[in-house]
């Protein structure tokens, strides 16, 4: 009879769909609530900082606000606003919670696969003010990763109140992360299945689907109740894909975006390596990158921010608002402008400014063969080169090309592009090889700790006795005494000992069994009188999964193997040490052929 709970505390002894239907509604309406509270905290922060010290209100998406840009009356503040912001985020995180250094996405990855899903309840409070300061002061950041911080530490909160398994904690984690991005990007369809693609760079967490799918859902719906229902980008701007022709330039565009990708990732770890070897205290070096993106919206202030109403001109193909010179330097100055508001430490995502690179890169592709095309290979408009651009750039280099594919066409409410967009994912995804911007994601599943076990069982499985007993093991008579037994137990340094006459196995003596008798001054019993005969045996064509279940069943760590026919006769003795050896043998060659093939 399957077992059910008895109060709200128990939920970790309840069945499978209970379960997870239960704790998907909490995460997902932690991820509405955290949303919109992040979002808020966001704009506003925005809104004093930027809009009221610095005279700067950037435009905002098409589904957001205003798309309306009116210059910036203060400038000349923007170093220091930015370097302030900087500052401020940093004493907040490096004194209440260090790992909430950085874009967010990749602690909670980091969290699912070496932390056994454990977030610190702190974090999500010290993620969302530190965040929305940086951002807001004019950091180069996306609010993505934060929200996926956010709503993970709330999962994870979630499953220690009931008392969930560590393995139960971890799927809980990865759903926070995708309602967490599904809910702030509207885009509840992507964000789901981003919860199982972007913890591995070739692999899925499937077993997060599901679960995901409802939180993404109950998210998406408290906060679009709360924003709007429109789409970030707005709908219907999109121009359709109905001549094949046109596929050239799209997988010209891959490649583009596979290397401008690259480009983004290395630069981005060059920095964040660069400001993690100067010596000073971590907590100034935000405010030191801070400084030097203000430095950079001086001269180009698209580069603050979010830079989605930026994006919103491109996608709009508004080019008196955003030049295609304006748009090819603002490709390069958002790529440095986030290396150096995140890499130097401060909070906030590489999610939207990699949507922001990607589409800015799809536009100034779309100019160039424009320009040169002999024969008319590109669309007639800019917007789905733009929009491809986003899928393309941070699908290949995030390896999350399938979620991004379809977070973007919610976020446009376009669907018409799913053609152009896999041609031109996949080849940046294979462009951008092992080049990531996430690097606490693994290769597979077999390489991450969170699946150590699983793969180790089906080792086992692959191997028999016969590839790890002892064959030469020491014997003792039943007609020895307890004394006897025990110095050569001793001797061999062995746990137990086959007792075996004339050829025949009668019984077995263990160690503790030994030292009990002569414990209770009971040296000279004989063996016969002590040893167990009821034994536990192997044989050679038994998987060592199923000799060391008998081991643990029966709470014994050695096993005499037999022969089938005749279990009187003795072949070796199997011990938990021999089974530990040949799993770390198997496990250092699959490591070492997962390194070779990559």
């Amino acid at each position: 009879m399957r077992p059910e709970f008895k109060n709200f505390y128990d939920l970790a002894q309840a069945g499978y769909i209970k379960k997870w239907v239960i704790l998907s509604v909490l995460i997902g309406i932690a991820a509405g609530f955290g949303s919109i509270i992040f979002y808020w905290s966001l704009t506003t922060a925005t809104h004093l900082l930027l809009g009221q010290v610095a005279g700067y209100v950037p435009p905002a998406a098409g589904g957001e606000g205003a798309t309306v840009f009116t210059g910036v009356a203060r400038p000349w503040i923007l170093p220091v606003l930015a370097a302030a912001g900087g500052l401020l985020s940093g004493i907040i995180v490096f004194h209440f919670a260090p790992e909430a250094e950085g874009h967010g996405t990749d602690a909670a990855i980091d969290a699912f696969h070496n932390k056994g899903g454990y977030i610190r309840r702190r974090v999500p409070l010290v993620k969302a003010m530190a965040s929305a300061i940086t951002i807001g002061s004019g950091g180069s950041a996306g609010r993505e990763g934060p929200t996926a911080q956010i709503a993970a530490g709330i999962a994870s909160a979630l499953a220690d109140l009931f008392h969930l398994s560590e393995a139960d904690r971890r799927i809980a984690v990865a759903t926070g992360i995708g309602a967490g991005i599904g809910s702030i990007f509207k885009a509840p369809l992507g964000g789901a299945i981003l919860s199982m693609e972007v913890l591995y760079r070739r692999d899925f967490e499937y077993e997060a689907l599901l679960p995901s799918f409802i939180a993404s859902v109950v998210g998406y719906s408290i906060f679009a109740s709360w924003s709007g229902w429109s789409p970030v980008f707005g709908g219907g701007i999109v121009s359709s894909f109905s001549r094949p022709m046109e596929l050239v330039s799209y997988v010209i565009l891959g490649v583009v975006c596979g290397l401008v990708g690259i480009v983004y990732g290395r630069s981005f770890y060059y920095l964040r390596d660069l400001f993690s070897r100067a010596e000073i205290p971590r907590w100034i070096k935000p405010g030191i990158g801070g400084f030097a993106v203000g430095l950079i919206g001086v001269f180009l202030p698209q580069a603050l921010g979010t830079s989605y109403g930026w994006l919103q001109f491109a996608i709009s193909g508004d080019f008196i608002a955003l030049p295609v010179t304006v748009m090819l330097a603002l490709v390069v100055m958002k790529i440095l402008a986030t290396g150096l508001t995140i890499g130097s430490g401060g909070s906030g995502g590489v999610f939207a400014p990699g949507l922001v690179i990607g589409g800015l890169t799809g536009g100034v592709v779309w100019h160039l063969l424009q320009g040169c095309s002999a024969i008319a290979i590109t669309p007639s408009t800019s917007s789905a080169f733009v929009v491809v651009g986003m899928m393309a750039l941070f699908g290949g280099i995030a390896k999350v090309p399938l979620a991004v594919i379809l977070m973007v066409s919610e976020m446009t409410m376009d669907y018409t592009l799913l053609i152009p967009s896999m041609l031109a994912c996949s080849i940046a995804y294979f462009v951008s090889g092992d080049n990531y911007i996430y690097e606490k994601q693994v290769n597979v599943r077999a390489e991450s700790p969170a699946h150590r076990n699983e793969y180790s069982v089906m080792l086992l499985k692959g191997f028999k006795v016969r590839d790890a007993l002892t064959e030469k093991v020491p014997v003792i008579s039943s007609q020895m005494t307890v004394d006897d037994a025990a110095n050569i137990l001793k001797m061999h340094e062995v746990h137990a000992i086959p007792v075996v006459d004339v050829g025949r196995l009668v019984g077995i003596v263990a160690k503790q069994d030994a030292m009990k008798f002569i414990f209770h001054g009971q040296p000279d019993t004989p063996v016969r009188d002590m040893m167990s005969t009821d034994l536990i045996v192997t044989y050679l064509d038994e998987s060592l999964f199923d000799a060391m279940n008998r081991m643990i069943v029966h709470q014994i760590s050695q096993l005499p193997v037999v022969e089938r026919e005749d279990q009187s006769k003795l072949l070796g003795l199997l011990s938990l040490n021999d089974i530990t050896k040949i799993q770390c043998t198997a496990n250092a060659s699959l490591h070492s052929l997962q390194e070779h093939f990559g």
